[in-house]
């Protein structure tokens, strides 16, 4: 009986919490919204190239785990060729897929959405978080370096813009999370070896300059391993850099790690996971240092 419980409970927790789709123009975003939304931060969530909202709330719980942290939680949706399919993708500059051959402008939409989700639902437009996955990583990161003054702090996963041709206005606090197993994104750049779009992509260290330049000289720099032995083949190397007691950002270079969202439910079956860290955790404690 226990066993059946237990069980349950986890089937029960690891239903994404049930989303709102809102109409935006010939596009949509999904929210999932805290008891009491008026005021409160919002964090845009953006699928990887291939994927959708619901797929991306599915896989990843991010929803669950931050609305009872207080926020608001966005999934938008990226752009396809045909309306009606599934297979979405975001204009991040060199990737991927229709929504970079056509020029979609997702910068706009993307402010769009921020915009109707704060008049609809009386959201803190000034509290903007964004994250995302592959191709979703991807465009935040470029949305962020592009528009700081409208993003409170950003976190990439499995994904790097375009450093060759884009630079960072701004003071940005930054989040990067990768593998340096990724087959798809490598971590020191390059055409994947299982990468569909075949796009020459940035090095983790790259992206990482280019955040880190607008914030001077003078940071401090921590490391620390995360390797709780947990047999899964990887570990986890913690880079800070630090203005003063804040940490301005932070590199999680997955050791072994491929290309996935760590503790989502495909990073649980596929080669290369780890058990190291939950991507969700990670992401919600690195928001929480900049308020």
């Amino acid at each position: 009986m226990r066993l059946l419980s237990l069980i349950l409970f986890w089937l029960i927790s690891s239903l994404p919490l049930a989303a709102e789709t809102v109409r935006l123009g010939d596009r949509s975003y999904e929210i999932a919204l805290p008891a009491n939304p008026r005021g409160a931060p919002m964090i845009l969530a953006l699928h990887g190239g291939g994927g959708n909202p619901d797929q991306f709330a599915s896989a990843s719980g991010l929803a669950r785990a931050a609305v009872g942290r207080g926020y608001a939680v966005i999934f938008p949706a990226g752009s396809v060729r045909f309306g009606g399919e599934k297979l979405l993708t975001w204009n991040g500059g060199y990737c991927c897929g229709y929504a970079a051959r056509a020029r979609v402008d997702d910068q706009a939409f993307l402010k769009a959405v921020i915009k109707d989700a704060q008049d609809r639902f009386g959201l803190d437009g000034s509290r903007v978080y964004l994250t995302g996955m592959s191709n979703g990583s991807i465009m935040v990161e470029t949305f962020a370096a592009l528009n700081p003054g409208l993003v409170r702090a950003v976190a990439g996963v499995a994904g790097t813009m375009d450093t060759r041709r884009i630079r960072v206005a701004g003071q940005v606090p930054l989040l990067v999370i990768h593998g340096t197993a990724d087959d798809n994104v490598p971590y020191d750049g390059g055409v994947g070896n299982v990468s569909i779009s075949r796009t020459s992509f940035a090095s983790v260290d790259s992206v990482v300059a280019a955040f880190l330049a607008p914030w001077g000289r003078g940071l401090k720099v921590t490391e620390r391993q995360i390797d709780r032995r947990r047999n899964d083949g990887t570990s986890v190397t913690v880079t800070d850099h630090m203005k003063g007691r804040t940490v301005v950002l932070r590199l999680m270079t997955v050791v072994g790690g491929g290309h996935h969202w760590p503790g989502g439910r495909k990073a649980r079956m596929d080669s290369g996971k780890t058990e190291e860290i939950d991507a969700n955790t990670e992401i919600l404690r690195f928001f929480a240092l900049h308020p």
